[in-house]
């Protein structure tokens, strides 16, 4: 489906209601605004951009290893370091 979306003073976009209520934009949502190959806009809200980051960085990822454990144990041992 196509919208329309009018520009107003200061060079705000006015994005139609239907639309919002379809993307889950609210009032106060940062948006990102890319331009694709042709030239064109590309609206974005923040949560399509945080998934389009992390497939970009999911072949990099080894589902064996835990970040988050490494993290916890780098910690552990920063403050076992500094107690000594």
């Amino acid at each position: 489906m196509t919208y329309h979306a009018k520009v107003i003073a200061g060079g705000k976009i006015v994005i139609p209601a239907d639309l919002r209520r379809e993307l889950g934009i609210k009032e106060g949502d940062s948006l990102a605004i890319e331009r694709d190959g042709d030239g064109a806009m590309v609206l974005k809200t923040f949560s399509q951009v945080v998934s389009e980051v992390q497939s970009a960085f999911r072949p990099y990822r080894d589902p064996a290893v835990s970040i988050v454990d490494e993290l916890i144990a780098e910690r552990r041992e920063e403050a076992r370091r500094e107690g000594e």
